[in-house]
């Protein structure tokens, strides 16, 4: 546990302030290469975690969802067609370079929707906004993820749901394995592909220090959360947490 006023920054301990700026350098990094490299680090898994994801949600026609850390828009471009054209899907991130190559990506796939950039963890829009709020792989960035559980809950509609796809603890007998790949694999993929090696470092590191399956869930709660479960996919390497607002 840190000290008041500082957090991980993977393995490292930095002041809060601190934080924001070093994984937006990250993300300025591997923005151009981000698609290419989730395809390689995960085999194209990520595309069934996704799927799985949205599948949660059960959207509906008309409703309206926000999306946080949206990255290059995977999971919008599954949630629109679901909402149709009555419905709205809002494009976000905190990092600007991420939120042009997801709006580029969305346009080549022929998805036009709105587009903001903000801080998850306060979030410029009114008090039950919407029906949905997901974040995808960007949960375990944010400096205090309290809030931004708290700000998802506070933006919902009564009887609406959030959802969270992260990295999260798997299964005993997957540790040995998935260690040596994250800490051998991804950063030489990174060095290769992205021509950052240091940028996965950190992914490796910061999956270790984002809360496991029941922790997550308990923070889900504090949040003020009702009914929240998860399921874990490819034996906890993943996991996706539901909760609803009441």
């Amino acid at each position: 546990m840190t000290e008041q006023g500082q957090t991980h920054f993977g393995y490292e301990t930095v002041l809060d302030a601190e934080k924001q700026g070093k994984v937006r350098g990250v993300f300025d990094s591997v923005a151009s290469k981000y698609d290419l490299m989730n395809d390689a680090m995960s085999g194209g898994l990520h595309r069934i975690w996704k799927r799985f994801a949205v599948a949660q949600l059960q959207l509906r026609k008309g409703e309206r969802v926000l999306d946080l850390a949206s990255g290059t828009g995977d999971l919008i471009r599954l949630m629109q067609p679901q909402v149709g054209a009555t419905g709205m899907v809002l494009h976000t991130d905190i990092n600007a370079a991420m939120l042009a190559e997801g709006r580029s990506a969305l346009l080549d796939h022929g998805v036009m929707t709105p587009t903001t950039q903000c801080n998850a963890e306060a979030l410029p829009f009114a008090d039950r906004s919407f029906d949905a709020v997901t974040i995808a792989f960007g949960l375990r960035n944010v400096t205090h993820k309290d809030l931004a559980l708290a700000e998802m809950h506070r933006v919902l509609k009564i009887g609406g749901r959030a959802l969270v796809l992260e990295f999260s603890r798997p299964n005993p007998l997957l540790k040995v394995p998935y260690d040596w790949y994250s800490f051998n694999v991804l950063p030489k993929l990174g060095a290769k592909i992205a021509g950052d090696e240091a940028s996965y470092q950190y992914l490796a590191e910061s999956i270790r220090m984002h809360p496991p399956q029941e922790e997550l869930k308990a923070m889900f709660e504090t949040a003020g959360f009702k009914r929240v479960d998860y399921f874990n996919l490819t034996g906890g390497v993943v996991a996706v947490h539901r909760g609803y607002r009441f």
